[in-house]
């Protein structure tokens, strides 16, 4: 065909721009409709075992954060021991003698002495964790002390104690299982 100059060639060109449209308009309109046909959402099937993933998920994860929540509590039980240490013995080398004072099953904060008993130490405190349980007790003659600490959100299957005598020295000692007194003295 030949080439047209002039006014006839904007009147050859309109339909061929026409039929362009009209091609490009039903392309359209043909992946409109494959989409609109493929596009049919997740079965019932699909949702339950999505939901049923994340719930085996969720029952591996929680036993294992909960175990090391009380892991961790015991760790800071530990450290109470060793920060009560310590204290302990800055107060027996201000005043050149321990605390005379027993202290028994303290769940809080508190200080080695009183305005009464002990008031060179009572500027000295013990600090303690969120569930610790702690003894302090002298020896006879006030030359060394023990001490014993547990964590009620600690691990209770096993039980963990910690435990310390300054007359042994070292580090400080865990004994599992039920508490008693000769366990502890055997240990400690």
């Amino acid at each position: 065909m030949a080439r047209v100059k002039g006014p006839q060639s904007a009147f050859l060109a309109e339909p061929v721009k026409a039929q362009e449209a009209s091609m490009l308009h039903n392309r359209l309109a043909q992946l409109r409709e494959e989409r609109a046909e493929g596009d049919r959402g997740f079965t019932l099937i699909e949702l339950l075992v999505v939901v049923v993933i994340i719930g085996i998920l969720i029952a591996i994860a929680i036993p294992l954060y909960l175990n090391y929540k009380k892991g961790a509590a015991d760790k800071s039980t530990a450290s109470d021991v060793r920060n009560a240490i310590n204290v302990i013995e800055q107060c027996n080398s201000d005043n050149g003698k321990y605390p005379t004072q027993t202290f028994a099953d303290q769940t809080a904060s508190f200080a080695l002495g009183s305005a009464t008993v002990d008031t060179a130490c009572q500027t000295q405190t013990v600090n303690l964790s969120s569930g610790t349980k702690m003894t302090y007790v002298p020896k006879a003659d006030y030359s060394a002390y023990s001490i014993e600490a547990y964590n009620t959100n600690g691990n209770t299957s096993a039980t963990k104690y910690y435990c310390y005598t300054s007359a042994k020295g070292g580090q400080v000692n865990t004994v599992s299982g039920t508490y008693s007194n000769s366990t502890y003295t055997a240990t400690c």
